[in-house]
């Protein structure tokens, strides 16, 4: 894939740079994959705003991604990689032999017509797209949607560009390093796909106007120094005055920029054996 800017023709295009979409090989979805997507207004059952700043957008069908890849040791091959408007990654239509279809996300190097498998017990290729447990795959190799228990489904490293890093195994865990540079106990069972995800550039898009935000479904997001006392605690003051409060806080008063909002108990602590942002 690529990036794509434009011709300083207006202020938004000086500043819009987008993908070129060129690893993109079939344009419609496969109809049989989709199910109806509600949104939802940041509303919550009661009709309350629950997430500020979502409203509208274009209407979206949700793509079956298959996390589980349950059909172990049948080859599928890939008819063409699609782009979601769920998600960052792009994703992969394969059929299996008896014709089934589904959804899987895109490794880099994958392509029209390549051979992906999955298994649990049997030896297959180290390549982008195949589905192994840990406790077979080498150290080193870079893999993405990973589980947190086995059979469960991939729940981590599911985003565009991003891999992790299996760094070792001992007795029934493996070390993985995630993106964010933390080490994770995994069980070794737990399957996981070789490669990193395509679309390695999504981060260095520029959408270049607020509009193409409110064609996501997201609005503006307004800051508390700008506003009334009565509609958050860094507003007021005469004239444009700074933030004034030693310890930033939320509309509704919790702490905020910076503080740490993960639980000191969690129960996933015992896992991580290296905080992110950790000093080695």
């Amino acid at each position: 894939m690529g990036l794509k800017r434009f011709k300083p023709t207006t202020n938004p295009l000086r500043h819009t740079i987008l993908c070129d979409f060129a690893e993109i090989t079939k344009s419609y979805p496969e109809k049989s994959l989709l199910v109806p997507k509600k949104r939802t207004g940041g509303r919550n059952s009661y009709g309350r705003v629950t997430a500020r700043y979502r409203s509208g957008g274009h209407k979206r069908m949700y793509r079956l991604v298959d996390f589980t890849r349950s059909r172990l040791n049948e080859k599928a091959e890939v008819l063409g990689i699609e782009y979601d408007p769920n998600r960052t990654a792009r994703i992969a239509l394969i059929q299996y032999p008896d014709g089934q279809k589904s959804y899987i996300i895109a490794p880099l190097e994958l392509k029209t017509g390549d051979v992906v498998e999955s298994t649990v017990e049997k030896d297959i290729d180290f390549k982008p797209g195949n589905c192994m447990p840990l406790a077979k795959v080498p150290l080193g190799t870079a893999i993405h949607n990973i589980e947190l228990r086995p059979g469960k489904g991939a729940k981590i490293v599911r985003s565009a560009g991003t891999s992790a890093q299996l760094m070792a195994k001992e007795s029934d865990f493996a070390f993985v390093r995630m993106p964010s540079s933390e080490v994770r106990k995994v069980p070794v069972m737990c399957r996981c796909v070789v490669g990193q995800i395509g679309n390695v550039e999504h981060d260095s898009q520029s959408y270049g106007k607020a509009g193409r935000m409110r064609w996501k479904g997201r609005k503006g997001n307004v800051r508390g120094v700008v506003m009334n006392p009565v509609d958050h605690p860094h507003g007021g003051g005469e004239g444009k005055s700074p933030q004034g409060n030693p310890h930033p806080v939320t509309p509704w008063g919790m702490p905020t920029k910076g503080y740490k909002t993960r639980k000191k108990r969690k129960y996933s602590n015992r896992f991580i054996v290296r905080k992110r942002g950790a000093k080695s």
